[in-house]
């Protein structure tokens, strides 16, 4: 497997020289800077390979093999009049991508928003901190801070009552907190902050598009992509929707097992793939890991390996557990992976996902989900998995 890290380029709070430190080999990256739509410049992508492997002769070298995400803008989720200019920007970009030795490209389908979280420091019983969705806390926005027409409609009498309950109980700093963290952007997000009433004109383009009209956008959208894919040796790799439910009255249509037959039913191209975010996809229980990972062998070309723990009684609640102790049997996906990769003789792309905050990193600037000590620590677990393995398997 090839040990990558995400990194959100020069403003990023941990350093090459730190990632350096962890043994990844492989850097996952993007151009933050520019806009959504706009063709990434081969200039520009050089400039970005460059500053990353510029000391790759003199160190343990380091690659921009894969990128999270070209970001799709979203008149090509709705296929509004004029979407095609920006499909073709995207191919010109994947084109750049390409010739530049960057081959493995993961992106989102994710209408407005994407992956969502209600706590980014939710404290663990260790001391550390981690993310977490608590459903009831996402009704209290949806229906009493955002107060999105018809919001009423998807909320069973119990959960009205319960996120009712919960908003009257918070204080007006806990719910300013609460809207910035569901809309203001996450970092290394490459979407524009929103403020309430422009999150809601956003909603509303989407009034009428339901699950088979999405769809079908985003099978038109890689029925002009993949062609050029092909050509040009690139890899796609579709990241599910975070969490794999709809939201705000959004469908969504990356979330379970049955998406993803439609999807390769209808594309079965070599160039389109998957990512493998086995926290995402573990996020609801009728979700199997280790299944997918076998399943889906030829099309995994990319995994985030991290896991969740459910609440038992609201199973859409959960945060962000240890690599290897969590509600999914990390060992057998990995177990899988390497099986898949021994049996296809190619390497994975694997990197791993939101560590928890702590330690030195709890008083340190940091992305949410990306401070260096906790993923450090997941990245040593699951190579130590690995080893293990390999060790196992070894005649």
């Amino acid at each position: 497997m090839r040990e990558s890290w995400r990194w959100f380029g020069p403003n990023d709070p941990v350093s090459l020289a730190e990632v350096r430190q962890t043994g990844a080999t492989d850097i996952v990256s993007a151009l933050h800077d520019i806009p959504i739509g706009d063709v990434w410049p081969r200039t520009a992508i050089q400039v970005h390979k460059s500053l990353i492997e510029k000391d790759n002769a003199a160190m343990a070298p380091l690659n921009w093999t894969v990128v999270e995400s070209i970001p799709v803008h979203e008149d090509i989720k709705l296929a509004a009049p004029g979407h095609e200019t920006y499909i073709d920007a995207w191919i010109e970009t994947l084109k750049n991508l390409a010739a530049e030795g960057v081959k493995t490209v993961c992106y989102n389908f994710m209408p407005v928003i994407d992956w969502t979280r209600t706590d980014l420091r939710y404290q663990l019983p260790s001391g550390a901190f981690s993310l977490r969705f608590d459903q009831d806390k996402f009704a209290a926005f949806d229906l009493f801070v955002l107060k999105r027409a018809g919001a009423e409609n998807d909320y069973s009498g119990d959960e009205y009552e319960r996120a009712r309950h919960l908003f009257a109980a918070m204080a007006s700093e806990e719910i300013s907190d609460l809207t910035r963290t569901i809309i203001a952007g996450l970092p290394g997000k490459m979407t524009d902050a929103y403020s309430l009433e422009d999150f809601r004109k956003a909603l509303a383009r989407y009034h009428g598009v339901d699950h088979d009209v999405l769809r079908k956008n985003l099978f038109g959208f890689l029925a002009k992509i993949l062609p050029h894919a092909e050509m040009a040796g690139v890899k796609l790799a579709i990241h599910p929707d975070d969490p794999p439910w709809d939201m705000f009255g959004l469908p969504r249509v990356i979330c379970t097992p049955d998406d993803l037959d439609k999807l390769f039913a209808a594309l079965p191209s070599p160039a389109n793939g998957m990512t493998l975010c086995v926290g995402t996809y573990g996020s609801r229980p009728d979700n199997d890991l280790p299944q997918m990972a076998l399943d889906y062998s030829e099309r995994i070309h990319f995994a985030h390996l991290r896991g969740v723990t459910r609440d038992p009684q609201e199973q859409r609640s959960f945060y962000e557990a240890s690599h290897l102790d969590s509600d999914i049997d990390m060992i057998r996906v990995v177990r899988h992976l390497l099986g898949n990769e021994q049996a296809l003789q190619r390497e994975i792309f694997i990197r791993p996902d939101h560590g928890h905050l702590m330690m030195g990193d709890v008083s340190r600037t940091s992305n949410p989900g990306y401070s260096a000590i906790g993923r450090m620590k997941g990245l040593a677990e699951i190579r130590g998995v690995i080893r293990a393995i390999e060790a196992t398997n070894s005649p």
